[in-house]
Parts: C-alpha cells; structure tokens; sequence
C-alpha cells in the first residue's frame, strides 16, 4: 500500500510545477493551466489525508474545490477571449489595462 507520505510528495511536486508554471509563463492560458494544477495538487492531499484518517470530510472539500475550479476555468476563458479580441495576444506582457 502507497504511504500517505509518498502522495504528499506527488502533490508537493505537482504544487511547485504549477506555481513555477504561474511564475515564469507569459501565457494566460499557461498560467490557468498551472493554477489547474495547483488546485489538483491540494485535492491529492486532501484525499490522501482523508483515506488515511478514514473520513470523508476531504472528500467532500474535492467536490467544492473542483466546483470553483469548473468555475474559475469558465470565467476566466472569457476574459482570456475578451482580451484576445481587444488585443489579439494572449501574452501577459502585452496588456496595459491603463491605455484601453
């Protein structure tokens, strides 16, 4: 059996690539992808955790965290198309929201 230190160290890495991910890219679309996977690497802790204590309290939290991440995709691939339209880039270094 997989120890919960070992999915701990999955989402660890998982956390650092995504924040590495928002950190260096220029990309919007990179930079959704990577806070993507910042949110997955805190449901693979909270449900290593939760099958390890034997609760489904972790469990529950997923599907919320999973809801305002569904959400947070949809609202912010409109603006990502918004501002495409308006600027037809979507590179972040582009954008000056002080001269529209």
């Amino acid at each position: 059996m997989i120890t919960v230190t070992a999915y701990v160290i999955v989402a660890a890495v998982l956390f650092i690539i995504g924040a590495l991910g928002v950190l260096i890219s220029r990309n919007l679309i990179v930079m959704f992808m990577s806070v993507e996977l910042m949110l997955n690497a805190a449901n693979l802790c909270l449900i290593a955790f939760s099958r390890a204590l034997n609760v489904m309290d972790g469990h529950a939290i997923v599907f919320l965290v999973l809801t305002v991440a569904a959400a947070e995709v949809a609202v912010g691939l409109g603006m990502v198309i918004n501002l495409y339209r308006n600027k037809e880039t979507i590179n972040i270094d582009r954008y000056n929201l002080l001269k529209w």
